[in-house]
């Protein structure tokens, strides 16, 4: 491919049609026609917000019989997932609605919306959302809005010939007061509530200044002044280009100075124009002034002077801010903030904040307590695609997300429930003995649940650690995670309480024991994974349950005699899924009610459809096969050639089947076989046996 190609590439006919119509410019008529056309256009910053939101769609789920609405938006489809959320739709929810509120001049619009919770739970990603998602709405055709120039300045006014509004003001606050009642009248006419425009707020200082004199040059003949002076352009919202979108992040309290918000002197100019209240000579280019018509983001807001706090107050409350030595002027902008505990404690104990406090919407941002939606946040900076020199072996992200939910869950209250089987149960297995209704009560009791515990980043800085060291040789597992998650926590920083240290290393244990049975359940199943086998397993088992039950005898297919259903092999199978002697004649007369029940329907019996049926088959094959396997040789440094045969073929089957390589594969086997080995049978395993 040669230049040229690459060059047209960028130059493309869609780029020059972008170009031209991000760049569009008119008349304040042509405006005008627009706004009759698309009343959007003169949307307020919280209804453009939450329409940007909306413009990505929705889906609706039930989770513990409630419906639940999951916004895309939040998937980040503006960069491919980059910024994605999991796990915190309710919270988004809450979110959403506050700008819905806000959308319709309810309130919300009046209020700084803080973003609450622990280090690391996507505060500053869920701002960044919304900031580079309103910037990419802009230059829609759906989230278009415009502002406007003044031009032809030098001779009437004496300042340069061409000022863009420093504000980046709607046209429309152009019109005087006293006349918007009529436009606005004319304009909403036969137009529901949703398509109505508003005018709210007026021009800036340097603009009314500009206004003043203009319309004094022209005797009030302000049609005149529009066509002659005025040029409406889009506006394309740019937090690079400090365009609409603002961010603030406090200093160290001796350089803090409010004029960082609500702008400053232009002291070059002062000499220009002989005072320090002409507006001419002022810089509107605090981060209110920049961020007017979108959105202001305040990192660790509370962290703030008091000073900067009290501008808060009116910049919320009234849509106001008051620029040095200037009279209040109208902002138009979401505010939101985001803060930790620590300092949310700090705002709820100082009796001097209460004004702030009251007109604050506190919006809670916990950890994730669902483990699949945790997994996801590590698959997304650890895949084939981000690492791909290093196999990350099944599980391994799943354990290191499992140990950080563990150390987010309270204890339950209820005496039969382990937190590892809460942790189940949340991440949506549910049983006869805990249902959904149990479940939502669990989340009700826990009252601050997921505002404790492990951040996401510490998880993936020590992940981080265990690919850059490699101790696996090109493959790491669960166990050199784990143990790169133990050996941090002496020097985590947020860590002060040796109790917590030690609670957090039981549960480090708690997840290594799950692990083993989930290792070792891979390995039972690769072994029997001959489905021909289970077939035929399942099948001698429903010839023997059907003799059973209607008291007959089975053919021996070797000697062609009558014998005794074998009852022997029926409790084996059974055994694996906890029936017990008292239930077996019940259990068996079921299966048949339910193959009797197939077959009127012209349907046959399968036992892939019965999770726990197929598992105990599994179980019992593997049992009959191990022997001959002879896995515990593994541990040995001398194997056979037909066992090693064997032992090749489990392991094609982890790889195929699981998501292995040679090197994980290999380590689960010997892991596995070291069990075996020493005869380390989990309680359920021991129960099982006859």
């Amino acid at each position: 491919m040669d230049a040229q190609k690459l060059l047209d590439l960028v130059n493309s006919r869609e780029f020059g049609k972008e170009f031209a119509d991000l760049n569009w410019s008119g008349s304040f008529r042509d405006y005008l026609d627009i706004v009759v056309e698309r009343p959007e256009v003169a949307r307020t910053a919280f209804q453009r917000c939450y329409d940007m939101i909306m413009s990505y769609g929705t889906r609706t789920y039930t989770e513990y019989k409630k419906e639940i609405t999951h916004f895309t938006f939040f998937d980040d489809p503006v960069d491919n997932g980059k910024d994605a959320i999991y796990g915190l739709d309710v919270h988004l929810q809450k979110l959403v609605l506050v700008f819905k509120a806000g959308a319709q001049r309810y309130g919300p619009e009046k209020r700084v919306i803080l973003l609450h919770g622990p280090v690391g739970s996507s505060k500053s990603t869920i701002a960044r959302l919304l900031k580079k998602g309103l910037e990419r709405y802009s230059r829609t055709p759906q989230g278009a809005l415009y502002t406007y120039v003044w031009r032809n300045l030098s001779d009437i006014v004496g300042m340069e010939d061409v000022m863009p509004d420093p504000m980046h003001g709607e046209p429309l606050h152009l019109i005087p007061v006293e006349r918007r009642d009529a436009v606005l009248r004319a304009l909403n006419q036969n137009r529901d509530r949703s398509r109505q425009v508003f005018i709210e707020g007026d021009i800036n200082p340097a603009s009314r200044y500009v206004y003043r004199a203009l319309m004094e040059h022209y005797r009030g003949d302000w049609e005149k002044m529009l066509e002659n002076h005025v040029e409406v352009r889009r506006l394309v919202l740019s937090e690079r280009d400090r365009v609409g979108i603002g961010t603030y992040q406090p200093k160290d309290e001796k350089n803090q100075d409010s004029t960082e918000l609500t702008g400053d002197i232009n002291y070059r100019k002062i000499a220009e124009y002989g005072s320090d209240s002409d507006p001419r000579a002022f810089n509107f280019d605090g981060e209110f002034n920049i961020a007017n018509r979108g959105i202001v983001e305040f990192i660790e807001v509370l962290k703030l002077d008091v000073a900067f706090l009290y501008d808060l107050l009116t910049a919320s409350q009234e849509h106001k801010i008051k620029p040095k030595k200037f009279a209040q002027c109208d902002i138009d902008e979401v505010i939101i903030g985001h803060t930790n505990e620590p300092e949310f404690k700090k705002l709820q104990n100082n009796e001097f904040m209460e004004a702030l406090r009251d007109r604050t919407i506190k919006i809670d941002v916990p950890y994730i307590t669902k483990l699949q939606e945790e997994i996801k946040i590590y698959e997304k900076d650890f895949n084939s695609v981000s690492v791909p020199h290093i196999h990350i072996a099944p599980h391994t992200l799943e354990m290191a997300g499992m140990w950080s939910i563990l150390t987010r869950l309270e204890e339950p209250k209820k005496a039969n429930l382990t937190l590892m089987q809460k942790l189940k149960l949340y991440n949506g297995k549910t049983t006869q003995q805990f249902t959904e209704d149990n479940i939502k009560e669990l989340r009700k009791e826990a009252k601050r649940e997921g505002m404790d515990g492990i951040s996401p980043r510490y998880v993936q800085d020590k992940i981080s650690n265990a690919l850059v060291v490699d101790k696996g040789g090109g493959c790491i597992n669960p166990f050199i995670v784990l143990n790169e998650l133990d050996s941090g926590l002496k020097a985590h920083s947020l860590i002060n309480n040796e109790e917590i240290r030690k609670h957090y290393r039981e549960l480090l244990s708690e997840v290594k024991r799950e692990y083993e049975d989930i290792v070792k359940h891979e390995v039972q199943r690769a072994i029997s994974a001959d489905e021909s086998a289970i077939d035929k397993l399942c099948g001698n088992y429903i010839d023997n349950v059907k003799a059973y039950v209607q008291r007959e005898k089975v053919r021996n297919p070797f000697t062609g005699a009558d014998e005794e259903p074998d009852e022997r092999l029926m409790r084996a199978i059974e055994e694996k899924i906890d029936i017990s002697e008292s239930r077996k004649d019940d259990f068996r007369r079921e299966i048949m009610n339910y193959i009797g029940a197939l077959a009127l329907e012209k349907r046959s019996f399968d036992f892939r459809t019965n999770e726990r049926l197929h598992r105990a088959l599994e179980l019992k094959l593997f049992e009959d096969q191990k022997d001959t396997i002879k896995l515990t040789t593994l541990v040995s440094s001398v194997v056979d050639r037909e066992t090693q045969a064997k032992i090749d073929v489990v392991k094609n089957r982890l790889i195929k089947n699981y998501g292995y390589c040679e090197i994980c594969s290999s380590d689960a086997l010997s892991f596995v076989a070291s069990i075996f080995a020493r005869g380390d049978v989990t309680k359920a395993d021991k129960d099982k046996q006859p």
